[in-house]
């Protein structure tokens, strides 16, 4: 995580003061990894090893090689993720081949809603769902400690109904 400026204010340059996401996330995101590439080797080596013969079952293998390769790129993209809190919105920045930065104005939002499946919990994160009036414009910030994303939704909301917004 950023540190330096206050939540929300600006930096030298009007910069926003950027947030990056806690690293239960990446945690979470390899666990999966791991268990699906183990889940894959043996779907894989078990039924070539048995109906085609032992060594056929070295192909079981392939999987545990892309997840070295995988294993990197979850934390780029992990690194990729940020959000920062404006005067009049909200920046979420992600993407490593394809950067995408998406700006919500607090004005606009309809509802902020916070999420958190079992997995989720169990690493003890939530996320950060924000709806506007256009589909294409919601927008949600993944893997927040859920204190952060609690304190972010009643943040978002009272903004938003501070600038007259469907709140």
């Amino acid at each position: 995580m950023e540190t330096g400026s206050p939540r929300g204010a600006e930096t030298a340059g009007d910069e926003p003061a950027w947030t990056g996401l806690p690293p239960g996330l990446l945690r979470m995101r390899r666990l999966l990894l791991v268990v699906w590439t183990v889940i894959l080797a043996v779907g894989l080596a078990l039924p070539l090893g048995l109906l085609v013969g032992p060594a056929w079952a070295a192909f079981g293998l392939l999987p545990l090689t892309l997840t070295v390769g995988c294993w990197g790129l979850l934390e780029r993209n992990w690194r990729s993720w940020r959000y920062a809190e404006r005067a009049d919105d909200l920046l979420i920045s992600r993407g490593v081949l394809w950067h995408e930065e998406t700006v919500v104005p607090y004005g606009r939002m309809q509802l902020v809603e916070v999420t958190s499946g079992p997995l989720e919990r169990h690493f003890g994160l939530a996320s950060v769902q924000l709806h506007t009036a256009a589909a294409a414009t919601d927008a949600t910030i993944p893997g927040l400690d859920p204190a952060e994303a609690e304190r972010l939704r009643d943040r978002l909301t009272e903004l938003g109904e501070a600038r007259s917004a469907g709140l």
